[in-house]
């Protein structure tokens, strides 16, 4: 993350990502598929480091060995062609977008840091039950625990999106995008932009 200062002095916190080049390695479609979809390929790599079948996979839409392969629902008015390469120019300043991405895992945690718990009084002898989740469920009835009762546990690793973030810069020179806030995962960590789902429409609009 870093900061971008606007022409009116305002100090917008950004996130700067790598959004290409991708390319088209893929094209699903309704009549032979059953649904409509396009699958990218990302970061290109040495070809020992991939298997025969994704190089096989490759090599018939003539691309570079790629790193990332990851698919993506498309409407029927969009286009594409196989080896068709994607740059970070499709985004614009002010378009909004949504980042998907795999939050950082933390481990095995407790139900604090997991879940915001307040854990027991300090005092009055609590020696050992400071970060404690308390009681978990009743005696008699319904004399189990509920499923789904938030206790320690792994936490972290799982699918996150950010939604409705402003693109702030698009720098196609370097292929890079700035985006307001953060986004899921760690430095160096995969991430699927995709339009906005949720975006504010003007009134009067549809």
């Amino acid at each position: 993350m870093t900061q971008v200062i606007k022409e009116n002095g305002e100090v917008v916190p950004v996130t700067v990502l790598e959004a290409g080049p991708c390319y088209v390695t893929q094209i699903r479609t309704e009549d032979r598929d059953g649904y409509r979809a396009v699958q990218l390929g990302f970061e290109e790599i040495k070809a020992h480091r991939l298997t025969k079948g994704e190089l096989g996979h490759l090599k018939k839409v003539r691309v570079p060995e790629l790193r990332h392969l990851r698919e993506l629902h498309t409407r029927k008015d969009e286009a594409f062609e196989l080896g068709q390469k994607i740059l970070v120019d499709v985004f614009s300043p002010g378009e909004r977008v949504d980042v998907e991405g795999r939050s950082k895992g933390r481990g095995f945690a407790g139900v604090v840091k997991r879940y915001g718990f307040a854990g027991g009084p300090h005092t009055h002898g609590q020696s050992d039950r400071e970060r404690a989740p308390g009681s978990i469920g009743a005696c008699a009835t319904p004399g189990r625990v509920w499923k789904g009762k938030q206790m320690p546990g792994r936490m972290g690793g799982h699918r996150v999106t950010s939604q409705n973030i402003e693109v702030v810069v698009v720098d196609p020179e370097r292929n890079l995008l700035a985006v307001r806030g953060s986004v899921p995962g760690p430095n160096g960590g995969l991430v699927v932009i995709k339009e906005a789902r949720k975006q504010k429409v003007a009134k009067g609009g549809k």
